[in-house]
C-alpha cells in the first residue's frame, strides 16, 4: 500500500525541521498529521488517599517518564508532604533522571539512571533489593514496566498517581488517511473507542512498544508496521524503511533489550558508565545514526511539552 498521508497520535514536535520526521516530509513527500489521541489528568490527592500509600515510608522511587515526575512531586505538595535527602530515585533513562532538576538538588541526592531501555533500569534496581520501592504510574492494571519489575521479582508498591482519557477524534475521517502510528495502549483504546469498526478499514497501522503491540492484538486490529525492531529503533525509520519497501526486522524484546543494552553500554553507581566497545566500524556507524534520530525524537517530545 503506497503511503502519503499519515496520522501520528502524538503532539506535534515544537520544531519540525529538526524533527525525526522530517525526511518523511522534505525526501518522501509526505503529508503528516500530529494530534494527541488522549489527555493526562492527575489523580487527585483525596482519591490517593484511599490507597493508604504513605510516600515518606519508602526509600526509593522509580520514574518511567517526566510525567511521573511531574504528578509524583505534584501529589507530595497536594498532601503536604516532603521527602528527605536520603530517598534514593531510580530512573529509567539519563534525559528523565536530569529532567529531576526541575525539583530537587540533583547533585545531593542519590540518583541513578538506565543506559536506553528500562530493562537497564530494572538491573540496577536488582542489585538495590534492600530499598523499598514506590512506583508512581498511572492507574493502568499491569503495563511492561510492572511486568518487567514483576519478572525480575522485585518488590515495589504501584502508587498511581495519574490516568489517561481517550480524547474525541470526530474531527478525523479514517478514508483520509493512509496509516496511523499508535504508542500505547491507551492510544489504542482512544482509536477503537472512536472508530469501532477500524479492524475492518483499509488503513496501515503502525505501533511503537510491546505494550501496544499486545493492545492491537486484543482489538483484533492487524499491525503492518511494528517498531522498535533492530534495524529501526524509532518510529520514523521504521515508518522511511516501510515506504521503502526495506525489511522492518524483528521487534526488540525486553529480554533482547537487556542483552544489546550490555553490549553497548552499561551504568555503574550514580551517572557512571562505561564507554561501548564496538570493533566493526559499519556497526559503530550505524549506532550512532540510530542514536542520533533518538536524541532528536526526545528533544522534540521536550519541545513539545514545553509549548503545553
Amino acid at each position: 500500500m503506497k503511503i502519503k498521508k499519515i496520522l501520528i497520535s502524538q503532539p506535534a514536535p515544537a520544531d519540525l525541521e529538526k524533527s525525526p520526521y522530517r525526511n518523511l516530509i522534505s525526501k518522501h513527500g509526505i503529508d503528516i498529521t500530529f494530534y494527541k489521541f488522549f489527555e493526562v489528568v492527575g489523580i487527585s490527592a483525596s482519591d490517593f488517599r484511599k490507597t493508604r500509600i504513605h510516600i515518606g515510608e519508602y526509600s526509593a522511587i522509580i520514574f518511567n517518564s517526566k510525567q511521573s515526575i511531574d504528578h509524583f512531586f505534584r501529589m507530595l505538595k497536594e498532601l503536604r508532604e516532603t521527602v528527605g535527602e536520603e530517598m534514593k530515585y531510580f530512573c529509567s533513562t539519563e534525559a528523565i533522571a536530569l529532567y529531576l532538576q526541575n525539583y530537587i538538588q540533583y547533585r545531593k541526592r542519590k540518583v541513578f539512571f538506565g543506559a536506553q531501555y528500562f530493562s537497564d533500569l530494572v538491573e540496577i534496581i536488582g542489585k538495590h533489593r534492600d530499598e523499598k520501592y514506590l512506583f508512581p504510574c498511572s492507574d493502568e492494571k499491569q503495563t511492561e514496566y510492572t511486568k518487567a519489575l514483576d519478572k525480575a521479582k522485585i518488590k515495589y508498591t504501584k502508587a498511581p498517581m495519574y490516568t489517561s482519557v481517550p480524547r474525541d477524534l470526530s474531527r478525523f475521517k479514517l478514508e483520509d488517511y493512509d496509516a496511523i502510528c499508535l504508542f500505547s495502549p491507551v492510544g489504542v483504546r482512544s482509536l477503537v473507542k472512536n472508530f469501532p469498526d477500524v479492524k475492518d478499514r483499509n488503513i496501515t497501522i503502525a505501533a511503537f512498544g510491546a505494550s501496544t503491540h499486545a493492545a492491537l492484538k486484543e482489538n483484533g486490529i492487524k499491525l503492518t508496521i511494528a517498531a522498535p525492531t533492530q534495524v529501526a529503533p524509532s518510529m520514523a525509520m521504521a515508518l522511511e524503511n516501510y515506504i521503502l519497501g526495506k525489511q522492518q526486522g524483528s521487534v526488540i524484546s525486553l529480554k533482547g533489550e537487556s542483552k544489546r543494552a550490555r553490549g553497548s553500554a552499561s551504568v555503574v553507581g550514580v551517572g557512571k558508565r562505561t564507554k561501548p566497545v564496538i570493533a566493526n566500524k559499519e556497526v559503530y556507524k550505524q549506532r550512532m545514526e540510530e542514536k542520533k534520530a533518538q536524541a532528536a525524537a526526545r528533544r522534540a517530545q521536550r519541545a513539545a511539552e514545553k509549548a503545553k
